[in-house]
């Protein structure tokens, strides 16, 4: 497990201006950027796809991380490997081989992560563990961003910090300086942030103050 990390989302930022948004996450010390890929089918809203990430690759020195709201991932896996992302999180919940999914990702050389949506419990994402560098928790119903924060998430994310002391642990939704402490308390260390980033008046400060340094 590494220290905090945040990861800004793309989803939250000026989308017409996706190379100034590259630049503004490099500026604010994030270390990730989060790509929330939405098919409209897993979740209602539909996105954006590889061409996007590899469009914005050139213009940041981040970790790109790309989160799989689709019911099929593995028609996805291959194309965002090939476009320059770092990380694929693929939904426990899918409608695929969720274990060879994650082989898949681990054999094109990317970092691996398992997501569960706020009803789906912890026990759903433990069988996979072995084969994931990261769970990532839904704190907020996927498929909008500037959603509030579901508290009740925080037993969750404890019972998988339990469950895999040594990986990352990952939160998505509804983070902000207050719910950061308490998610970094319950045991996350990766911590998603689109509206609190971007609308805030220093992005960087912002970033400090999900870490708790502020």
């Amino acid at each position: 497990m590494h220290g905090t990390i945040i990861s800004a989302s793309i989803l939250n930022s000026d989308l017409s201006d996706l190379r100034g948004t590259a630049r503004k996450v490099d500026e604010s010390g994030a270390e990730w950027l989060h790509f929330d890929v939405m098919d409209g089918c897993f979740v209602e809203n539909i996105t954006f796809g590889s061409s996007v990430l590899h469009a914005v690759k050139p213009y940041s020195r981040a970790f790109f991380d790309v989160h799989l709201m689709v019911n099929d991932p593995t028609r996805q896996i291959q194309l965002f490997a090939e476009a320059g992302a770092d990380n694929i999180t693929v939904h426990a919940e899918s409608r695929c081989d969720v274990r060879a999914a994650l082989r898949e990702i681990h054999r094109l050389g990317l970092s691996a992560g398992i997501a569960v949506k706020p009803h789906t419990p912890a026990s759903e994402a433990i069988p996979y563990i072995g084969d994931a560098d990261m769970i990532l928790v839904m704190t907020v119903e996927p498929g909008y961003g500037g959603q509030g924060f579901i508290p009740d998430m925080l037993p969750k994310i404890r019972e998988l910090r339990k469950a895999a002391p040594d990986k990352d642990i990952e939160v998505d939704g509804g983070i902000n300086a207050e719910t950061s402490k308490l998610v970094r308390e319950a045991g996350a260390n990766v911590l998603v942030a689109g509206t609190y980033l971007f609308r805030a008046e220093d992005m960087h400060k912002a970033a400090d103050s999900l870490r708790g340094l502020i």
